[in-house]
Formats: C-alpha cells, sequence, structure tokens
C-alpha cells in the first residue's frame, strides 16, 4: 500500500482492509469486486490484485505459510527487489538489501557513485554496494536504518552532514560534493490522452455504466461510457459543440474519432459541456469532457444501467469519482 502513496493516506485503508481481509486465506478467497472495493481511492490497482495472486500462491504452493527465503519470496506476485529485500530482512533478518530512493540517495554519496539511479541497470551497482557494507547479524534494523538516515538527514536539497553519523564515511563529504548525488536523469513528462465521457440516463433514472477490459489501465474498473479521441477533437468540441448541429461529427477531419455513443440516434444530448475532468497517472495525463445525456429504451449500448444512489456499490477509479462529482455539482446548480 506505501508504494507511490503516503502513510498518512494509506493508514484508513490499510485497517479497512484489514477488517476486510484478516488472513492470508480470506484474501486468496475474496471476490474481486469487493477486494477492488476495499481499495477504491487508493490508487494504483494493480498493487490490489497482485496482492490477492500471491495469497493465492502462498496457499496453493506454500500451504498456507509465508515463505522464509529469498527464491521463494521473490516468486510471489508483485514482490520486486525492494520488496523481498525488506521482507528477507525485517521479517527473518536475512543479509538482503532494501534498496528504496532513499537508500539509494545516501549510498550515492556514501560512495560517489556515478551511476544514473533512473536506469534499471544501475540497480546492481547500489546492490553490489550494499552487500558490502550490510550487517549479517542485524539486516532488517541496517535497512530501516539506511531508509531514515536517507529521509531524515542525507535529503535531497541541504543534507544535513553535521549530523549525519556516517559523515566520516562519506566520500562526498569529503570531497564536498553532496549535491552532485545522486545521478539521475529527467523523468519524462506524462503523455496528454483526450476523451469524451457520456453521462446517459434512460426513463427509469438509471445511469450507464460499463466495465473496463481485464487487462490495462484501470482493468474491471466501472466508468461511464468513454472514448479516446484526437487532440484536435477534444478542443474542436470544447470550443464548437452544439448538439443540434450533427456538422460538427460529419466534418471529414474527425469524423473517424467521433465516439460511437456520441452519435447515437437514440441519445438526446444536453446543450452544454457539464464539466471538464483533468487526471494524472505516473505516465498518463487524461483530459476528460463530460457531457449529459437521455436515452430511450431502445438504446443498444452495453453495460449496467444503475440508480445514482446505487453508486456506491461500484468500484469507480479516481477519474470516474471526479466526473460524478461534476454531474452532481451539475444537479445542485440546477436546483438553485
Amino acid at each position: 500500500m506505501l508504494q507511490q502513496t503516503r502513510v498518512d493516506t494509506v493508514i484508513d485503508y490499510f485497517y479497512r482492509f484489514m477488517d476486510s481481509f484478516p488472513t492470508i486465506k480470506d484474501l486468496a478467497e475474496a471476490d474481486e469486486d469487493k477486494l477492488l472495493k476495499v481499495w477504491e481511492g487508493l490508487g494504483y490497482y494493480s498493487r490490489a490484485r497482485n496482492l490477492q495472486t500471491a495469497a493465492q500462491q502462498i496457499m496453493e504452493e506454500f500451504g498456507g505459510e509465508f515463505p522464509t527465503t529469498v527464491e521463494d519470496i521473490r516468486s510471489l506476485k508483485g514482490i520486486g527487489p525492494y520488496t523481498a529485500g525488506a521482507i528477507s530482512s525485517i521479517a527473518f533478518e536475512l543479509p538482503e538489501p532494501a534498496i528504496d530512493g532513499n537508500v539509494m540517495r545516501v549510498v550515492s554519496r556514501l560512495f560517489c557513485i556515478e551511476e544514473d539511479i533512473a536506469k534499471a541497470s544501475s540497480r546492481k551497482v547500489f546492490d553490489e554496494a550494499m552487500r558490502k557494507i550490510i550487517s549479517q547479524e542485524q539486516a532488517g534494523d541496517f535497512n530501516q536504518a539506511m531508509m531514515d538516515l536517507g529521509s531524515s538527514i542525507c535529503t535531497p536539497n541541504s543534507p544535513q552532514c553535521d549530523s549525519c553519523p556516517i559523515q566520516q564515511y562519506c566520500q562526498a563529504y569529503q570531497e564536498n560534493r553532496q549535491t552532485d548525488f545522486p545521478v539521475k536523469s529527467k523523468k519524462q513528462k506524462p503523455k496528454d490522452v483526450y476523451y469524451v465521457a457520456g453521462i446517459i440516463e434512460n426513463q427509469a433514472q438509471a445511469f450507464l455504466l460499463q466495465k473496463r477490459a481485464e487487462k490495462g489501465l484501470l482493468a474491471n474498473m466501472w466508468l461511464f461510457p468513454m472514448e479516446e479521441v484526437t487532440e484536435a477533437h477534444f478542443h474542436s468540441l470544447k470550443e464548437h459543440y452544439d448538439p443540434s448541429s450533427w456538422d460538427l461529427f460529419s466534418n471529414s477531419q474527425i469524423a473517424e474519432d467521433s465516439p460511437d455513443f456520441f452519435t447515437d440516434q437514440e441519445i438526446i444530448w444536453q446543450k452544454k459541456i457539464l464539466g471538464e475532468v483533468k487526471h494524472v497517472f505516473s505516465h498518463l495525463r487524461w483530459h476528460i469532457l463530460v457531457f449529459y445525456g437521455r436515452s430511450t429504451d431502445s438504446v443498444s449500448l452495453k453495460g449496467d444501467w444503475v440508480k445514482q444512489s446505487n453508486f456506491s456499490t461500484y468500484v469507480f477509479p479516481k477519474p470516474q469519482q471526479k466526473i460524478v462529482e461534476v454531474f452532481e455539482n451539475n444537479q445542485a446548480d440546477d436546483k438553485d
């Protein structure tokens, strides 16, 4: 849970998760929709699926007992070198390094390591350096001390070298080059992706929800109908949208990018854009225009028709939650 997520955010989720799945067996046998609902709002849903797959592996391959060797721990779904090192050293006192960003910073300054920490190939260099200095008897304490040192003293900017307990061993300090390390190339900016989302209500006052594919981003999550469009189409809709004029959708430049649900003749679209939603993933930046439409009973779109009062029973990723918020704000404005 703590991967890519702050401790103060995780605490409530952790207790709720443990209440829902108190044993490995409970987690292994849990319904995926229930699992994702408990995880809802925490993001990076592959972590929840990996946890369940790992629990199933433990039940099937290790008789329900958590493995105790590095190799077996590494075999569990979702566990990489860092997590395996942390578990091995802290739970079983095995001399395995747990190398996170804080540890990389400490080690890079300690030995003046010039390798770019953003490159996967550099991990071997840091792994070898850590194995030379890790305590053979108190590996867990050592790893946690290195993490704490990086987070509290050997910080990215203005490291507190005067308070550092390993100052005398630090090569970067001796050479007055602390700020040269770690070496890290600039992170690539997220790619912009453009969508149109349709909030479609039928005559029974239920709304259409569609389930995402089993693989890929937001797998098995529920959203309103949403389709990707080109950037040009997105801005054209934003600037010229008029549901009474379908010339926009027959324009040869953008017709091939028109969302199928948007041109369904059984849906009457409201004459305004409800709002624009933006959401940033680690590698993507979503831009979503939100529209509202009413459908006849003969609409051909697939999915679940759900009352607004029952939205809470479905697993909504953050972008969907933002779209719902836009819709509810418009409802409140209409009442006013």
